[in-house]
Parts: C-alpha cells; sequence; structure tokens
C-alpha cells in the first residue's frame, strides 16, 4: 500500500498548480499528519476545535497552517480563533458576529469563508445561494473577520458526477459575488471537493480541495 509520502507526491504530479491543498486530519494521528506536513503538505484541516488543538500542541503551531473545516459551535469560537489560521465553515451572521468579537479581543484579523449549502438541504449547515449575497453584505462591516470566498460541500450522493451541478452552483455564485464588488470582501478562494470528488470539482473551477483518504487512506 502506497505510503501517505507516496500519495501526496502524486498528488502533487496531477494537480493543476493554481488548485491548494488541504489535509482533512478528522480522526487522523499526529504521525500521520507529520509525515503528510514532511511530504510538503502546507494547510491542515480540522472538523473539531478539541481534535484539533490536542494535534496544534503535539506538532507546533508552526508545522503547518490550521484551518476549520467543520462546524463551528459558538461556544467554541474563543478557543477556535486563537489556534486556527482561518475558519471555512462560517454559514451565520451570528457565528460570524461571534468569531469579530473573539478576535477584537485578541487584536487579529481571522480570514474566513462563507460556507455555502447549495443544494438547499434542510437541516445542514451552510447557507443557501438565495441568502448568501445579502449574508455577505452584513460580514463584511465586520471590522475582524475578512471574508476570503466561498466553501460548499455538496449532498451525500453515490456517484461524484451527481454533486457536478452543485459546485457548478456554487461557482456561479462565487462569480456573482466577485462582481458585486463589495468593499472589505476578497474572492479568492472556492473551497470545495473532496476525496470521492475532487476531481469534479477542480473541472468546476475549484481553487481549494479538502482530501482526507486520498492522502491518509482509508480510516482503520
Amino acid at each position: 500500500m502506497a505510503s501517505i509520502t507516496d500519495r501526496v507526491r502524486q498528488l502533487r504530479a496531477v494537480l493543476p498548480s493554481h488548485v491548494e491543498l488541504v489535509a482533512a486530519a478528522k480522526t487522523r494521528t499526529c504521525e500521520q499528519v507529520r509525515e503528510a506536513i514532511d511530504a510538503g503538505i502546507r494547510i491542515i484541516g480540522h472538523n473539531y476545535v478539541q481534535e484539533a488543538q490536542l494535534m496544534i500542541e503535539s506538532l507546533g503551531r508552526n508545522a503547518a497552517t490550521w484551518t476549520m473545516i467543520g462546524h463551528l459551535q459558538r461556544n467554541k469560537v474563543s478557543v477556535a480563533v486563537s489556534l486556527f489560521d482561518s475558519i471555512q465553515s462560517v454559514d451565520s451572521l451570528r457565528l460570524a458576529e461571534a468569531i469579530d468579537r473573539e478576535c477584537q479581543s485578541i487584536g487579529r484579523v481571522m480570514p474566513i469563508l462563507i460556507e455555502v449549502n447549495a443544494a438547499s438541504e434542510p437541516h445542514k449547515s451552510g447557507v443557501i445561494p438565495a441568502e448568501a449575497v445579502d449574508l455577505i453584505r452584513k460580514v463584511a462591516r465586520l471590522e475582524f473577520v475578512s471574508v476570503q470566498g466561498l466553501m460548499t460541500l455538496g449532498p451525500q450522493v453515490s456517484n461524484p458526477e451527481q454533486l457536478r451541478p452543485y459546485f457548478r452552483e456554487t461557482k456561479k455564485l462565487f462569480d456573482r459575488i466577485s462582481r458585486e464588488q463589495i468593499p472589505d470582501i476578497s474572492m479568492s478562494v472556492l473551497s470545495m471537493g473532496m476525496s470521492d470528488s475532487y476531481w469534479v470539482a477542480i473541472e468546476e473551477d475549484a481553487t481549494m480541495i479538502r482530501l482526507g483518504t486520498t492522502i491518509f487512506g482509508p480510516r482503520s
């Protein structure tokens, strides 16, 4: 079976140079993540604040760039803003305001992505596309967060090709927001696609992909 180092090298050989690679580290060990970093991975993504905290304490704050890719509860924001270099899963004004308040208290600006629920699925995190522009206009007024782009997951499907319409819709929304030229908004990151769907996402103009199994192998 290929090592993590081999998998990273194989990915780097085929991925377009403009696509940033996030290693999704949920349930992975510090040893696995260290090997990925040593193989050239620069960005580590975490779904859970507590899991990230333990890993960052073990590997060191400067070992990588750390990004939050999972749902962030407001009661975890104070810890999250001290741990992460960016937060990809902001889906409400209340969450953005909580991040803004905590960042103000420690004197930093947090780069964030707005999470889009591209399929408008009930009970799933993410702002629905019809409400995304209004949300971004409101978040743009906050001083200590900086919107850098969009993130989406897409619904659970049996065939990655079924995600194409949702990735395409998110890209259209990304382009629309870019054209709006909202002050203090930098639409530079379109984060979409995971291990089962990253090629479809790249074909639909993702600039960032979040890979777990493709880098680390199947979970034990």
